[in-house]
């Protein structure tokens, strides 16, 4: 298995001893986290976080993950308000500065293909935490240790995911991940204009991937192992009115829940809006914040192994 040294796409998490070697990992600095005993193997280095779009559960997730394995921080919020950006300094010329202070660096920028660009002239390691619309591969990574985790299994799953599958970055990461297993079938639920891009549809059918494209959820809950929901993303919009138009089409209630098998699984990437309502939290099958923590050991077993 050859190591990888930036990570910029789902494709490079189709190694099935790589996906092991990073799921092992996370499984045990899990539980050397609750014990205390976590091993300080990234002390001396230092991770830089540039986030150029707003995030909160990626960029503290990688900065905690980097403190509890004895790492430093560097840390860049909004920055193409708050950095040298606002002066007009390009990208590249931000990446060849900060890769002489940091080991690695974090990036998340609006514009689709920007962290390649970085990992094309960086001397450290480049992780991409989301390129607009494009990419977003640790949240595949950790989506698919969530599914593992819950239900036991990749292979032999009916899958559900409902919403913004045209701009979804996260869905765009973790489809082809996910069907690479056998027997896994998918649903996806969306309004026309929320279609899934046709790459990565053509991408399932040369797989044989079995998948229908839906607008509508009645029949679909009730045979789903995992039912994947997105957020309609209004910075993805031109208007608010085409915003408007879609954005509360899809709600799952209590109601919708309970037509659920009772092992199934309701995940979220976060943030929600209303396409999840807070009565859905208390009932088993939410793993989305099971998700979130999932994360985090997730991140740390990557930065382990990238850095020490």
């Amino acid at each position: 298995m050859e190591k990888l040294k930036h990570v910029l796409s789902n494709k490079q998490f189709e190694d099935p001893e790589l996906l092991e070697y990073l799921f092992v990992s996370a499984e045990q600095l899990e539980r050397d986290d609750a014990a205390r005993m976590l091993d300080r193997v990234l002390q001396g280095r230092i991770l830089a976080t540039i986030f150029y779009e707003p995030s909160t559960r990626t960029r503290f997730s990688f900065e905690s993950a980097m403190q509890k394995l004895g790492g430093g921080l560097l840390t860049q919020e909004n920055a193409s308000d708050n950095s040298s950006a606002a002066k007009g300094e390009t990208i590249a010329d931000t990446i060849r500065v900060v890769g002489n202070y940091a080991d690695a660096i974090v990036i998340r920028h609006p514009q689709e293909g920007t962290a390649g660009e970085a990992a094309a002239i960086s001397q450290v390691p480049i992780i991409n935490a989301g390129d607009g619309a494009g990419q977003h591969p640790t949240q595949a990574l950790l989506d698919l240790y969530t599914i593992r985790r819950e239900t036991g299994r990749l292979d032999r799953l009916r899958v559900v995911i409902i919403g913004d599958l045209k701009y979804g970055r996260t869905i765009h990461s973790l489809l082809p991940l996910l069907t690479l297993s056998p027997d896994v079938s998918v649903d996806l639920i969306s309004p026309e204009s929320l279609r899934l891009p046709a790459i990565y549809a053509e991408e399932m059918r040369l797989r044989g991937v079995n998948f229908r494209e839906l607008e509508s959820l009645d029949g679909v809950l009730e045979t789903a192992d995992v039912v994947y929901v997105t957020r309609v993303q209004r910075e993805r919009f031109a208007t608010q009115e085409a915003y408007d138009a879609v954005k509360d089409i899809y709600r799952i209630d209590a109601a919708a829940a309970n037509r659920m098998k009772q092992h199934a699984i309701i995940m979220h990437a976060l943030p929600r809006v209303n396409e999840i309502a807070p009565d859905v939290d208390r009932d088993s099958r939410a793993a989305y914040f099971r998700q979130t923590k999932n994360g985090l050991y997730v991140r740390m077993a990557l930065l382990k192994y990238l850095l020490a």
